[in-house]
């Protein structure tokens, strides 16, 4: 973990968690849901942005979802969905998944070319795509 303490101290201290293991879990699952409404040449792009660092955090590390993920079209999901992901499958009780979603996606723009995050924003559903831009 010690490789990933500089991008995941950013999200625990912007989403309010209490260590970098829900840091860490937080953003697994927002990568990955991330990763769920994006074209895969969208995603290899982003993670070709990243420092190395991030792009291990981004990378899903599930050699069965990943491989799942490569060959399925990108999902449409809505925004609902995309926060009850966060707050299911995040595991984080207590916390807020708006600020959670948030931390880390401002953690991530900070890697982020313009472009780059530009055509993240263009994947999202609105309310999604309205706090990547406010992050």
């Amino acid at each position: 973990m010690e490789k990933h303490t500089a991008f995941l101290e950013k999200v625990k201290e912007k989403g309010n968690l209490k260590d970098l293991e829900e840091a860490r879990s937080a953003t697994e699952v927002t990568f990955r849901t991330l990763r769920d409404v994006m074209s895969n040449e969208a995603v290899d792009r982003v993670a070709a942005d990243l420092d190395s660092e991030a792009e291990d955090l981004w990378t899903d590390q599930n050699p069965i979802v990943y491989f799942l993920s490569r060959i399925r079209p990108k999902l449409n999901i809505e925004a609902g969905n995309f926060l009850v992901r966060v707050r299911q499958e995040g595991n984080l009780p207590g916390a807020d998944a708006e600020t959670v979603i948030k931390a880390v996606f401002s953690a991530t723009k900070e890697e982020l070319s313009p472009e780059r995050a530009e055509e993240v924003s263009s994947f999202l559903p609105e309310e999604i795509c309205d706090m990547w831009q406010s992050a």
